[in-house]
Order: C-alpha cells, then structure tokens, then sequence
C-alpha cells in the first residue's frame, strides 16, 4: 500500500525534492504552499497533489487538514519545510522606525514564517497520523551557529525541542519524529537575489568535502528517516551540511 506524504513548502526547492522522491517511489504525495502556479507546475511535473494554503494561519492548515483527511484518510509521512528567512521580504519601513520596532517586526515574521508553519500543520494532522507515521521538520546550520539577523537562526532552533517533545509523546504509536537541519544549499528560492559569486565560494569553502549542499542530499537524508530503516531513530537534530559544522 502506498504512503500518503505530505510536504509543505512543497513547490520549490527541498520540498520539491522531497516530494519528488516520494512520488518516484510511489507514494501517494500532497504539496502545500501559498502560490498556486507554483504549485499546480510542480504537481503537474512529479505527479502529486496540491493544496493551496497558508500554514501560518490556523484556518489554512485547519482546512488541508479536512482536506487531506476526506481525500486520504490518514497520513504517513509528514514533511514540514515551508518556511525561510522572512526577513527578506519585508518592506523597508522607512528611517522613522526605530530599532525595537524593526527588530519585533523580524522576530515575528520569521516566528510565523518557520515555527507556527511547522506547529500548526502538525496538530492540524496529528490525529490523522497513522501507527509507525514519519514526521521531519527542516531546521538549518543557523539554528546552530546564527545568522547574523538573529530572528531566523533562532526561529529555527525552536524546531528543535517542539520535535523531541512531540517525539516523547507519539513515540509509543511506533511514530518517529526527527528534525533535519541543512547547510548551505543550492536550488533553492532561500537566498533570493542576496547570493553573491564571493559569498558563493565562502561558504562551499566552509564545507570540509568542498561543494555546496544540493536539495537531492537533503531529500537523500529524509527518504531514510522516513523509511522503515529508520523506526528507531527519533527525537535527532540530523545535519545536512557537508561538515561545515561538525557535529553536536
């Protein structure tokens, strides 16, 4: 029997690769995420099935929720990845705004953008996890060792106990739920148009194997947290990143 996999964040990047995986696998794959053009392209190219929906809204992952559910029944496989530095698109506001408000205005951007994405789409779909169910959050290496904004590498460290927690509490329906957390990786949307070719060569410099992440090793390292292989490991923070930071 096929798995039912969902995957937000799904159009682009990690998750396109993701959900790419598991399609070519066989499963039975939902992609999420707040543009439909992106998400009907993707859909179309890897055979999956899309929903339109913003997670950082409780009525959003509420209704993929319900959806999933009369479409489905159940759920396997839960991949949360949407999320990035929100930071990037906010709009200047301007040199009457001082300090405290810019920062608050960061802060909750990416609070919304990375933490309430993943914690609102997984109670929406706790009930429907089946028995021995996968579920994976996408941290990153500035959970670890910072950002310089300060809000994303920290919105991405609450991942990290939110997953052990839940760990403990769906560990006994034989459920596993780890955190991945990449370095540096090419094809994706993460860096906008910020990518320059000398911060380019920094951080593949960074890398003790001297090349960039891809979203395919990524996608490599949540194919077997999700497969039967992994059942006893749960509660991690797994890194992706080439040994640019070694590990914790």
């Amino acid at each position: 029997m096929s798995r039912v996999v969902v995957v937000s964040g799904g159009g682009t990047g990690i998750g396109r690769a993701v959900a790419a995986s598991c399609a070519k696998d066989g499963d039975t794959v939902v992609i999420v995420g707040r543009r439909a053009d992106v998400l009907a392209v993707t859909a179309e190219e890897i055979g999956a099935h899309p929903i339109v929906a913003d997670v950082g809204e409780v009525s959003d992952a509420e209704r993929v929720a319900s959806e999933v559910h009369e479409r489905f029944g159940r759920v396997d496989v839960l991949v949360n990845n949407a999320g990035g530095n929100a930071v990037l698109a906010l709009p200047d506001p301007g040199p009457e705004v001082g300090p405290v408000a810019r920062a608050s205005a960061a802060w909750t951007a990416n609070f919304k953008s990375n933490v309430l994405t993943a914690v609102h789409l997984t109670e929406a779909l706790r009930d429907l996890l089946a028995d021995d169910a996968r579920v994976v959050l996408l941290s990153s290496i500035a959970a670890f060792r910072g950002s310089g904004s300060g809000s994303y590498g920290g919105s991405k460290a609450a991942l990290h106990p939110y997953a052990i927690d839940l760990a403990a509490a769906l560990g006994p329906r034989g459920i596993t739920v780890n955190v991945v957390a990449p370095g540096y990786t090419t094809e994706t949307e993460f860096f906008a148009d910020t990518m320059t070719d000398q911060r380019h060569e920094m951080l593949v410099g960074q890398a003790l194997n001297k090349r960039p992440g891809h979203t395919d090793d990524v996608a490599a390292t949540i194919s077997w947290l999700t497969s039967p292989s992994a059942g006893h490991v749960t509660a991690q923070i797994i890194q992706v990143n080439g040994g640019a930071l070694p590990g914790r």
